[in-house]
């Protein structure tokens, strides 16, 4: 499975502009609400039920929120940084500046995973993630993506 399965480059957000987690996670909501025709509000409330299990915030300045969506048809992803940090209660402690959150379809569970792990994979690399919080723009965040996922 490759993260180009399920982000699409309008979903990539250079410049997150929320300070606590319901905005930010709004503000990754909102590309796949509108891409699905889902109310970004009932996206949102999944993310929030899955953080009160326990933060998704992975460390090393990663979040990976997820949660299972009732009426989407396929696994789908926003990528989102926040250059200034947000305090996402993460393991380590740090600021969360690179988000990657991920929606899938209720029936779900082999694929869920599946991106699961390829989205913390791709994340534990140092230099991508330094690629990413150094890129100018959304689109070059996107190349950074597409770039990675052919490696493997």
């Amino acid at each position: 499975m490759k993260l180009l399965d399920f982000l699409r480059p309008e979903a990539v957000i250079a410049d997150l502009a929320g300070v606590g987690v319901p905005a930010v996670l709004s503000e990754l909501a909102r590309p796949v609400a509108q891409a699905y025709r889902l109310e970004e509000r009932r996206l949102v409330e999944v993310l929030l039920e899955r953080e009160r299990l326990g933060s998704t915030g992975v460390g090393e300045g990663v979040a990976i929120p997820h949660g299972k969506v009732p009426g989407l048809p396929a696994l789908a992803a926003s990528l989102g940084r926040a250059p200034r940090g947000v305090d996402f209660k993460a393991i380590d402690g740090r600021p969360t500046r690179l988000f990657l959150a991920l929606f899938a379809p209720e029936s779900s569970a082999g694929s869920h995973l599946q991106a699961l792990a390829r989205v913390s994979r791709v994340f534990k690399g140092a230099a991508f993630r330094e690629a990413l919080l150094a890129a100018p723009d959304a689109a070059a965040m996107w190349r950074l993506v597409q770039q990675e996922d052919a490696r493997d």
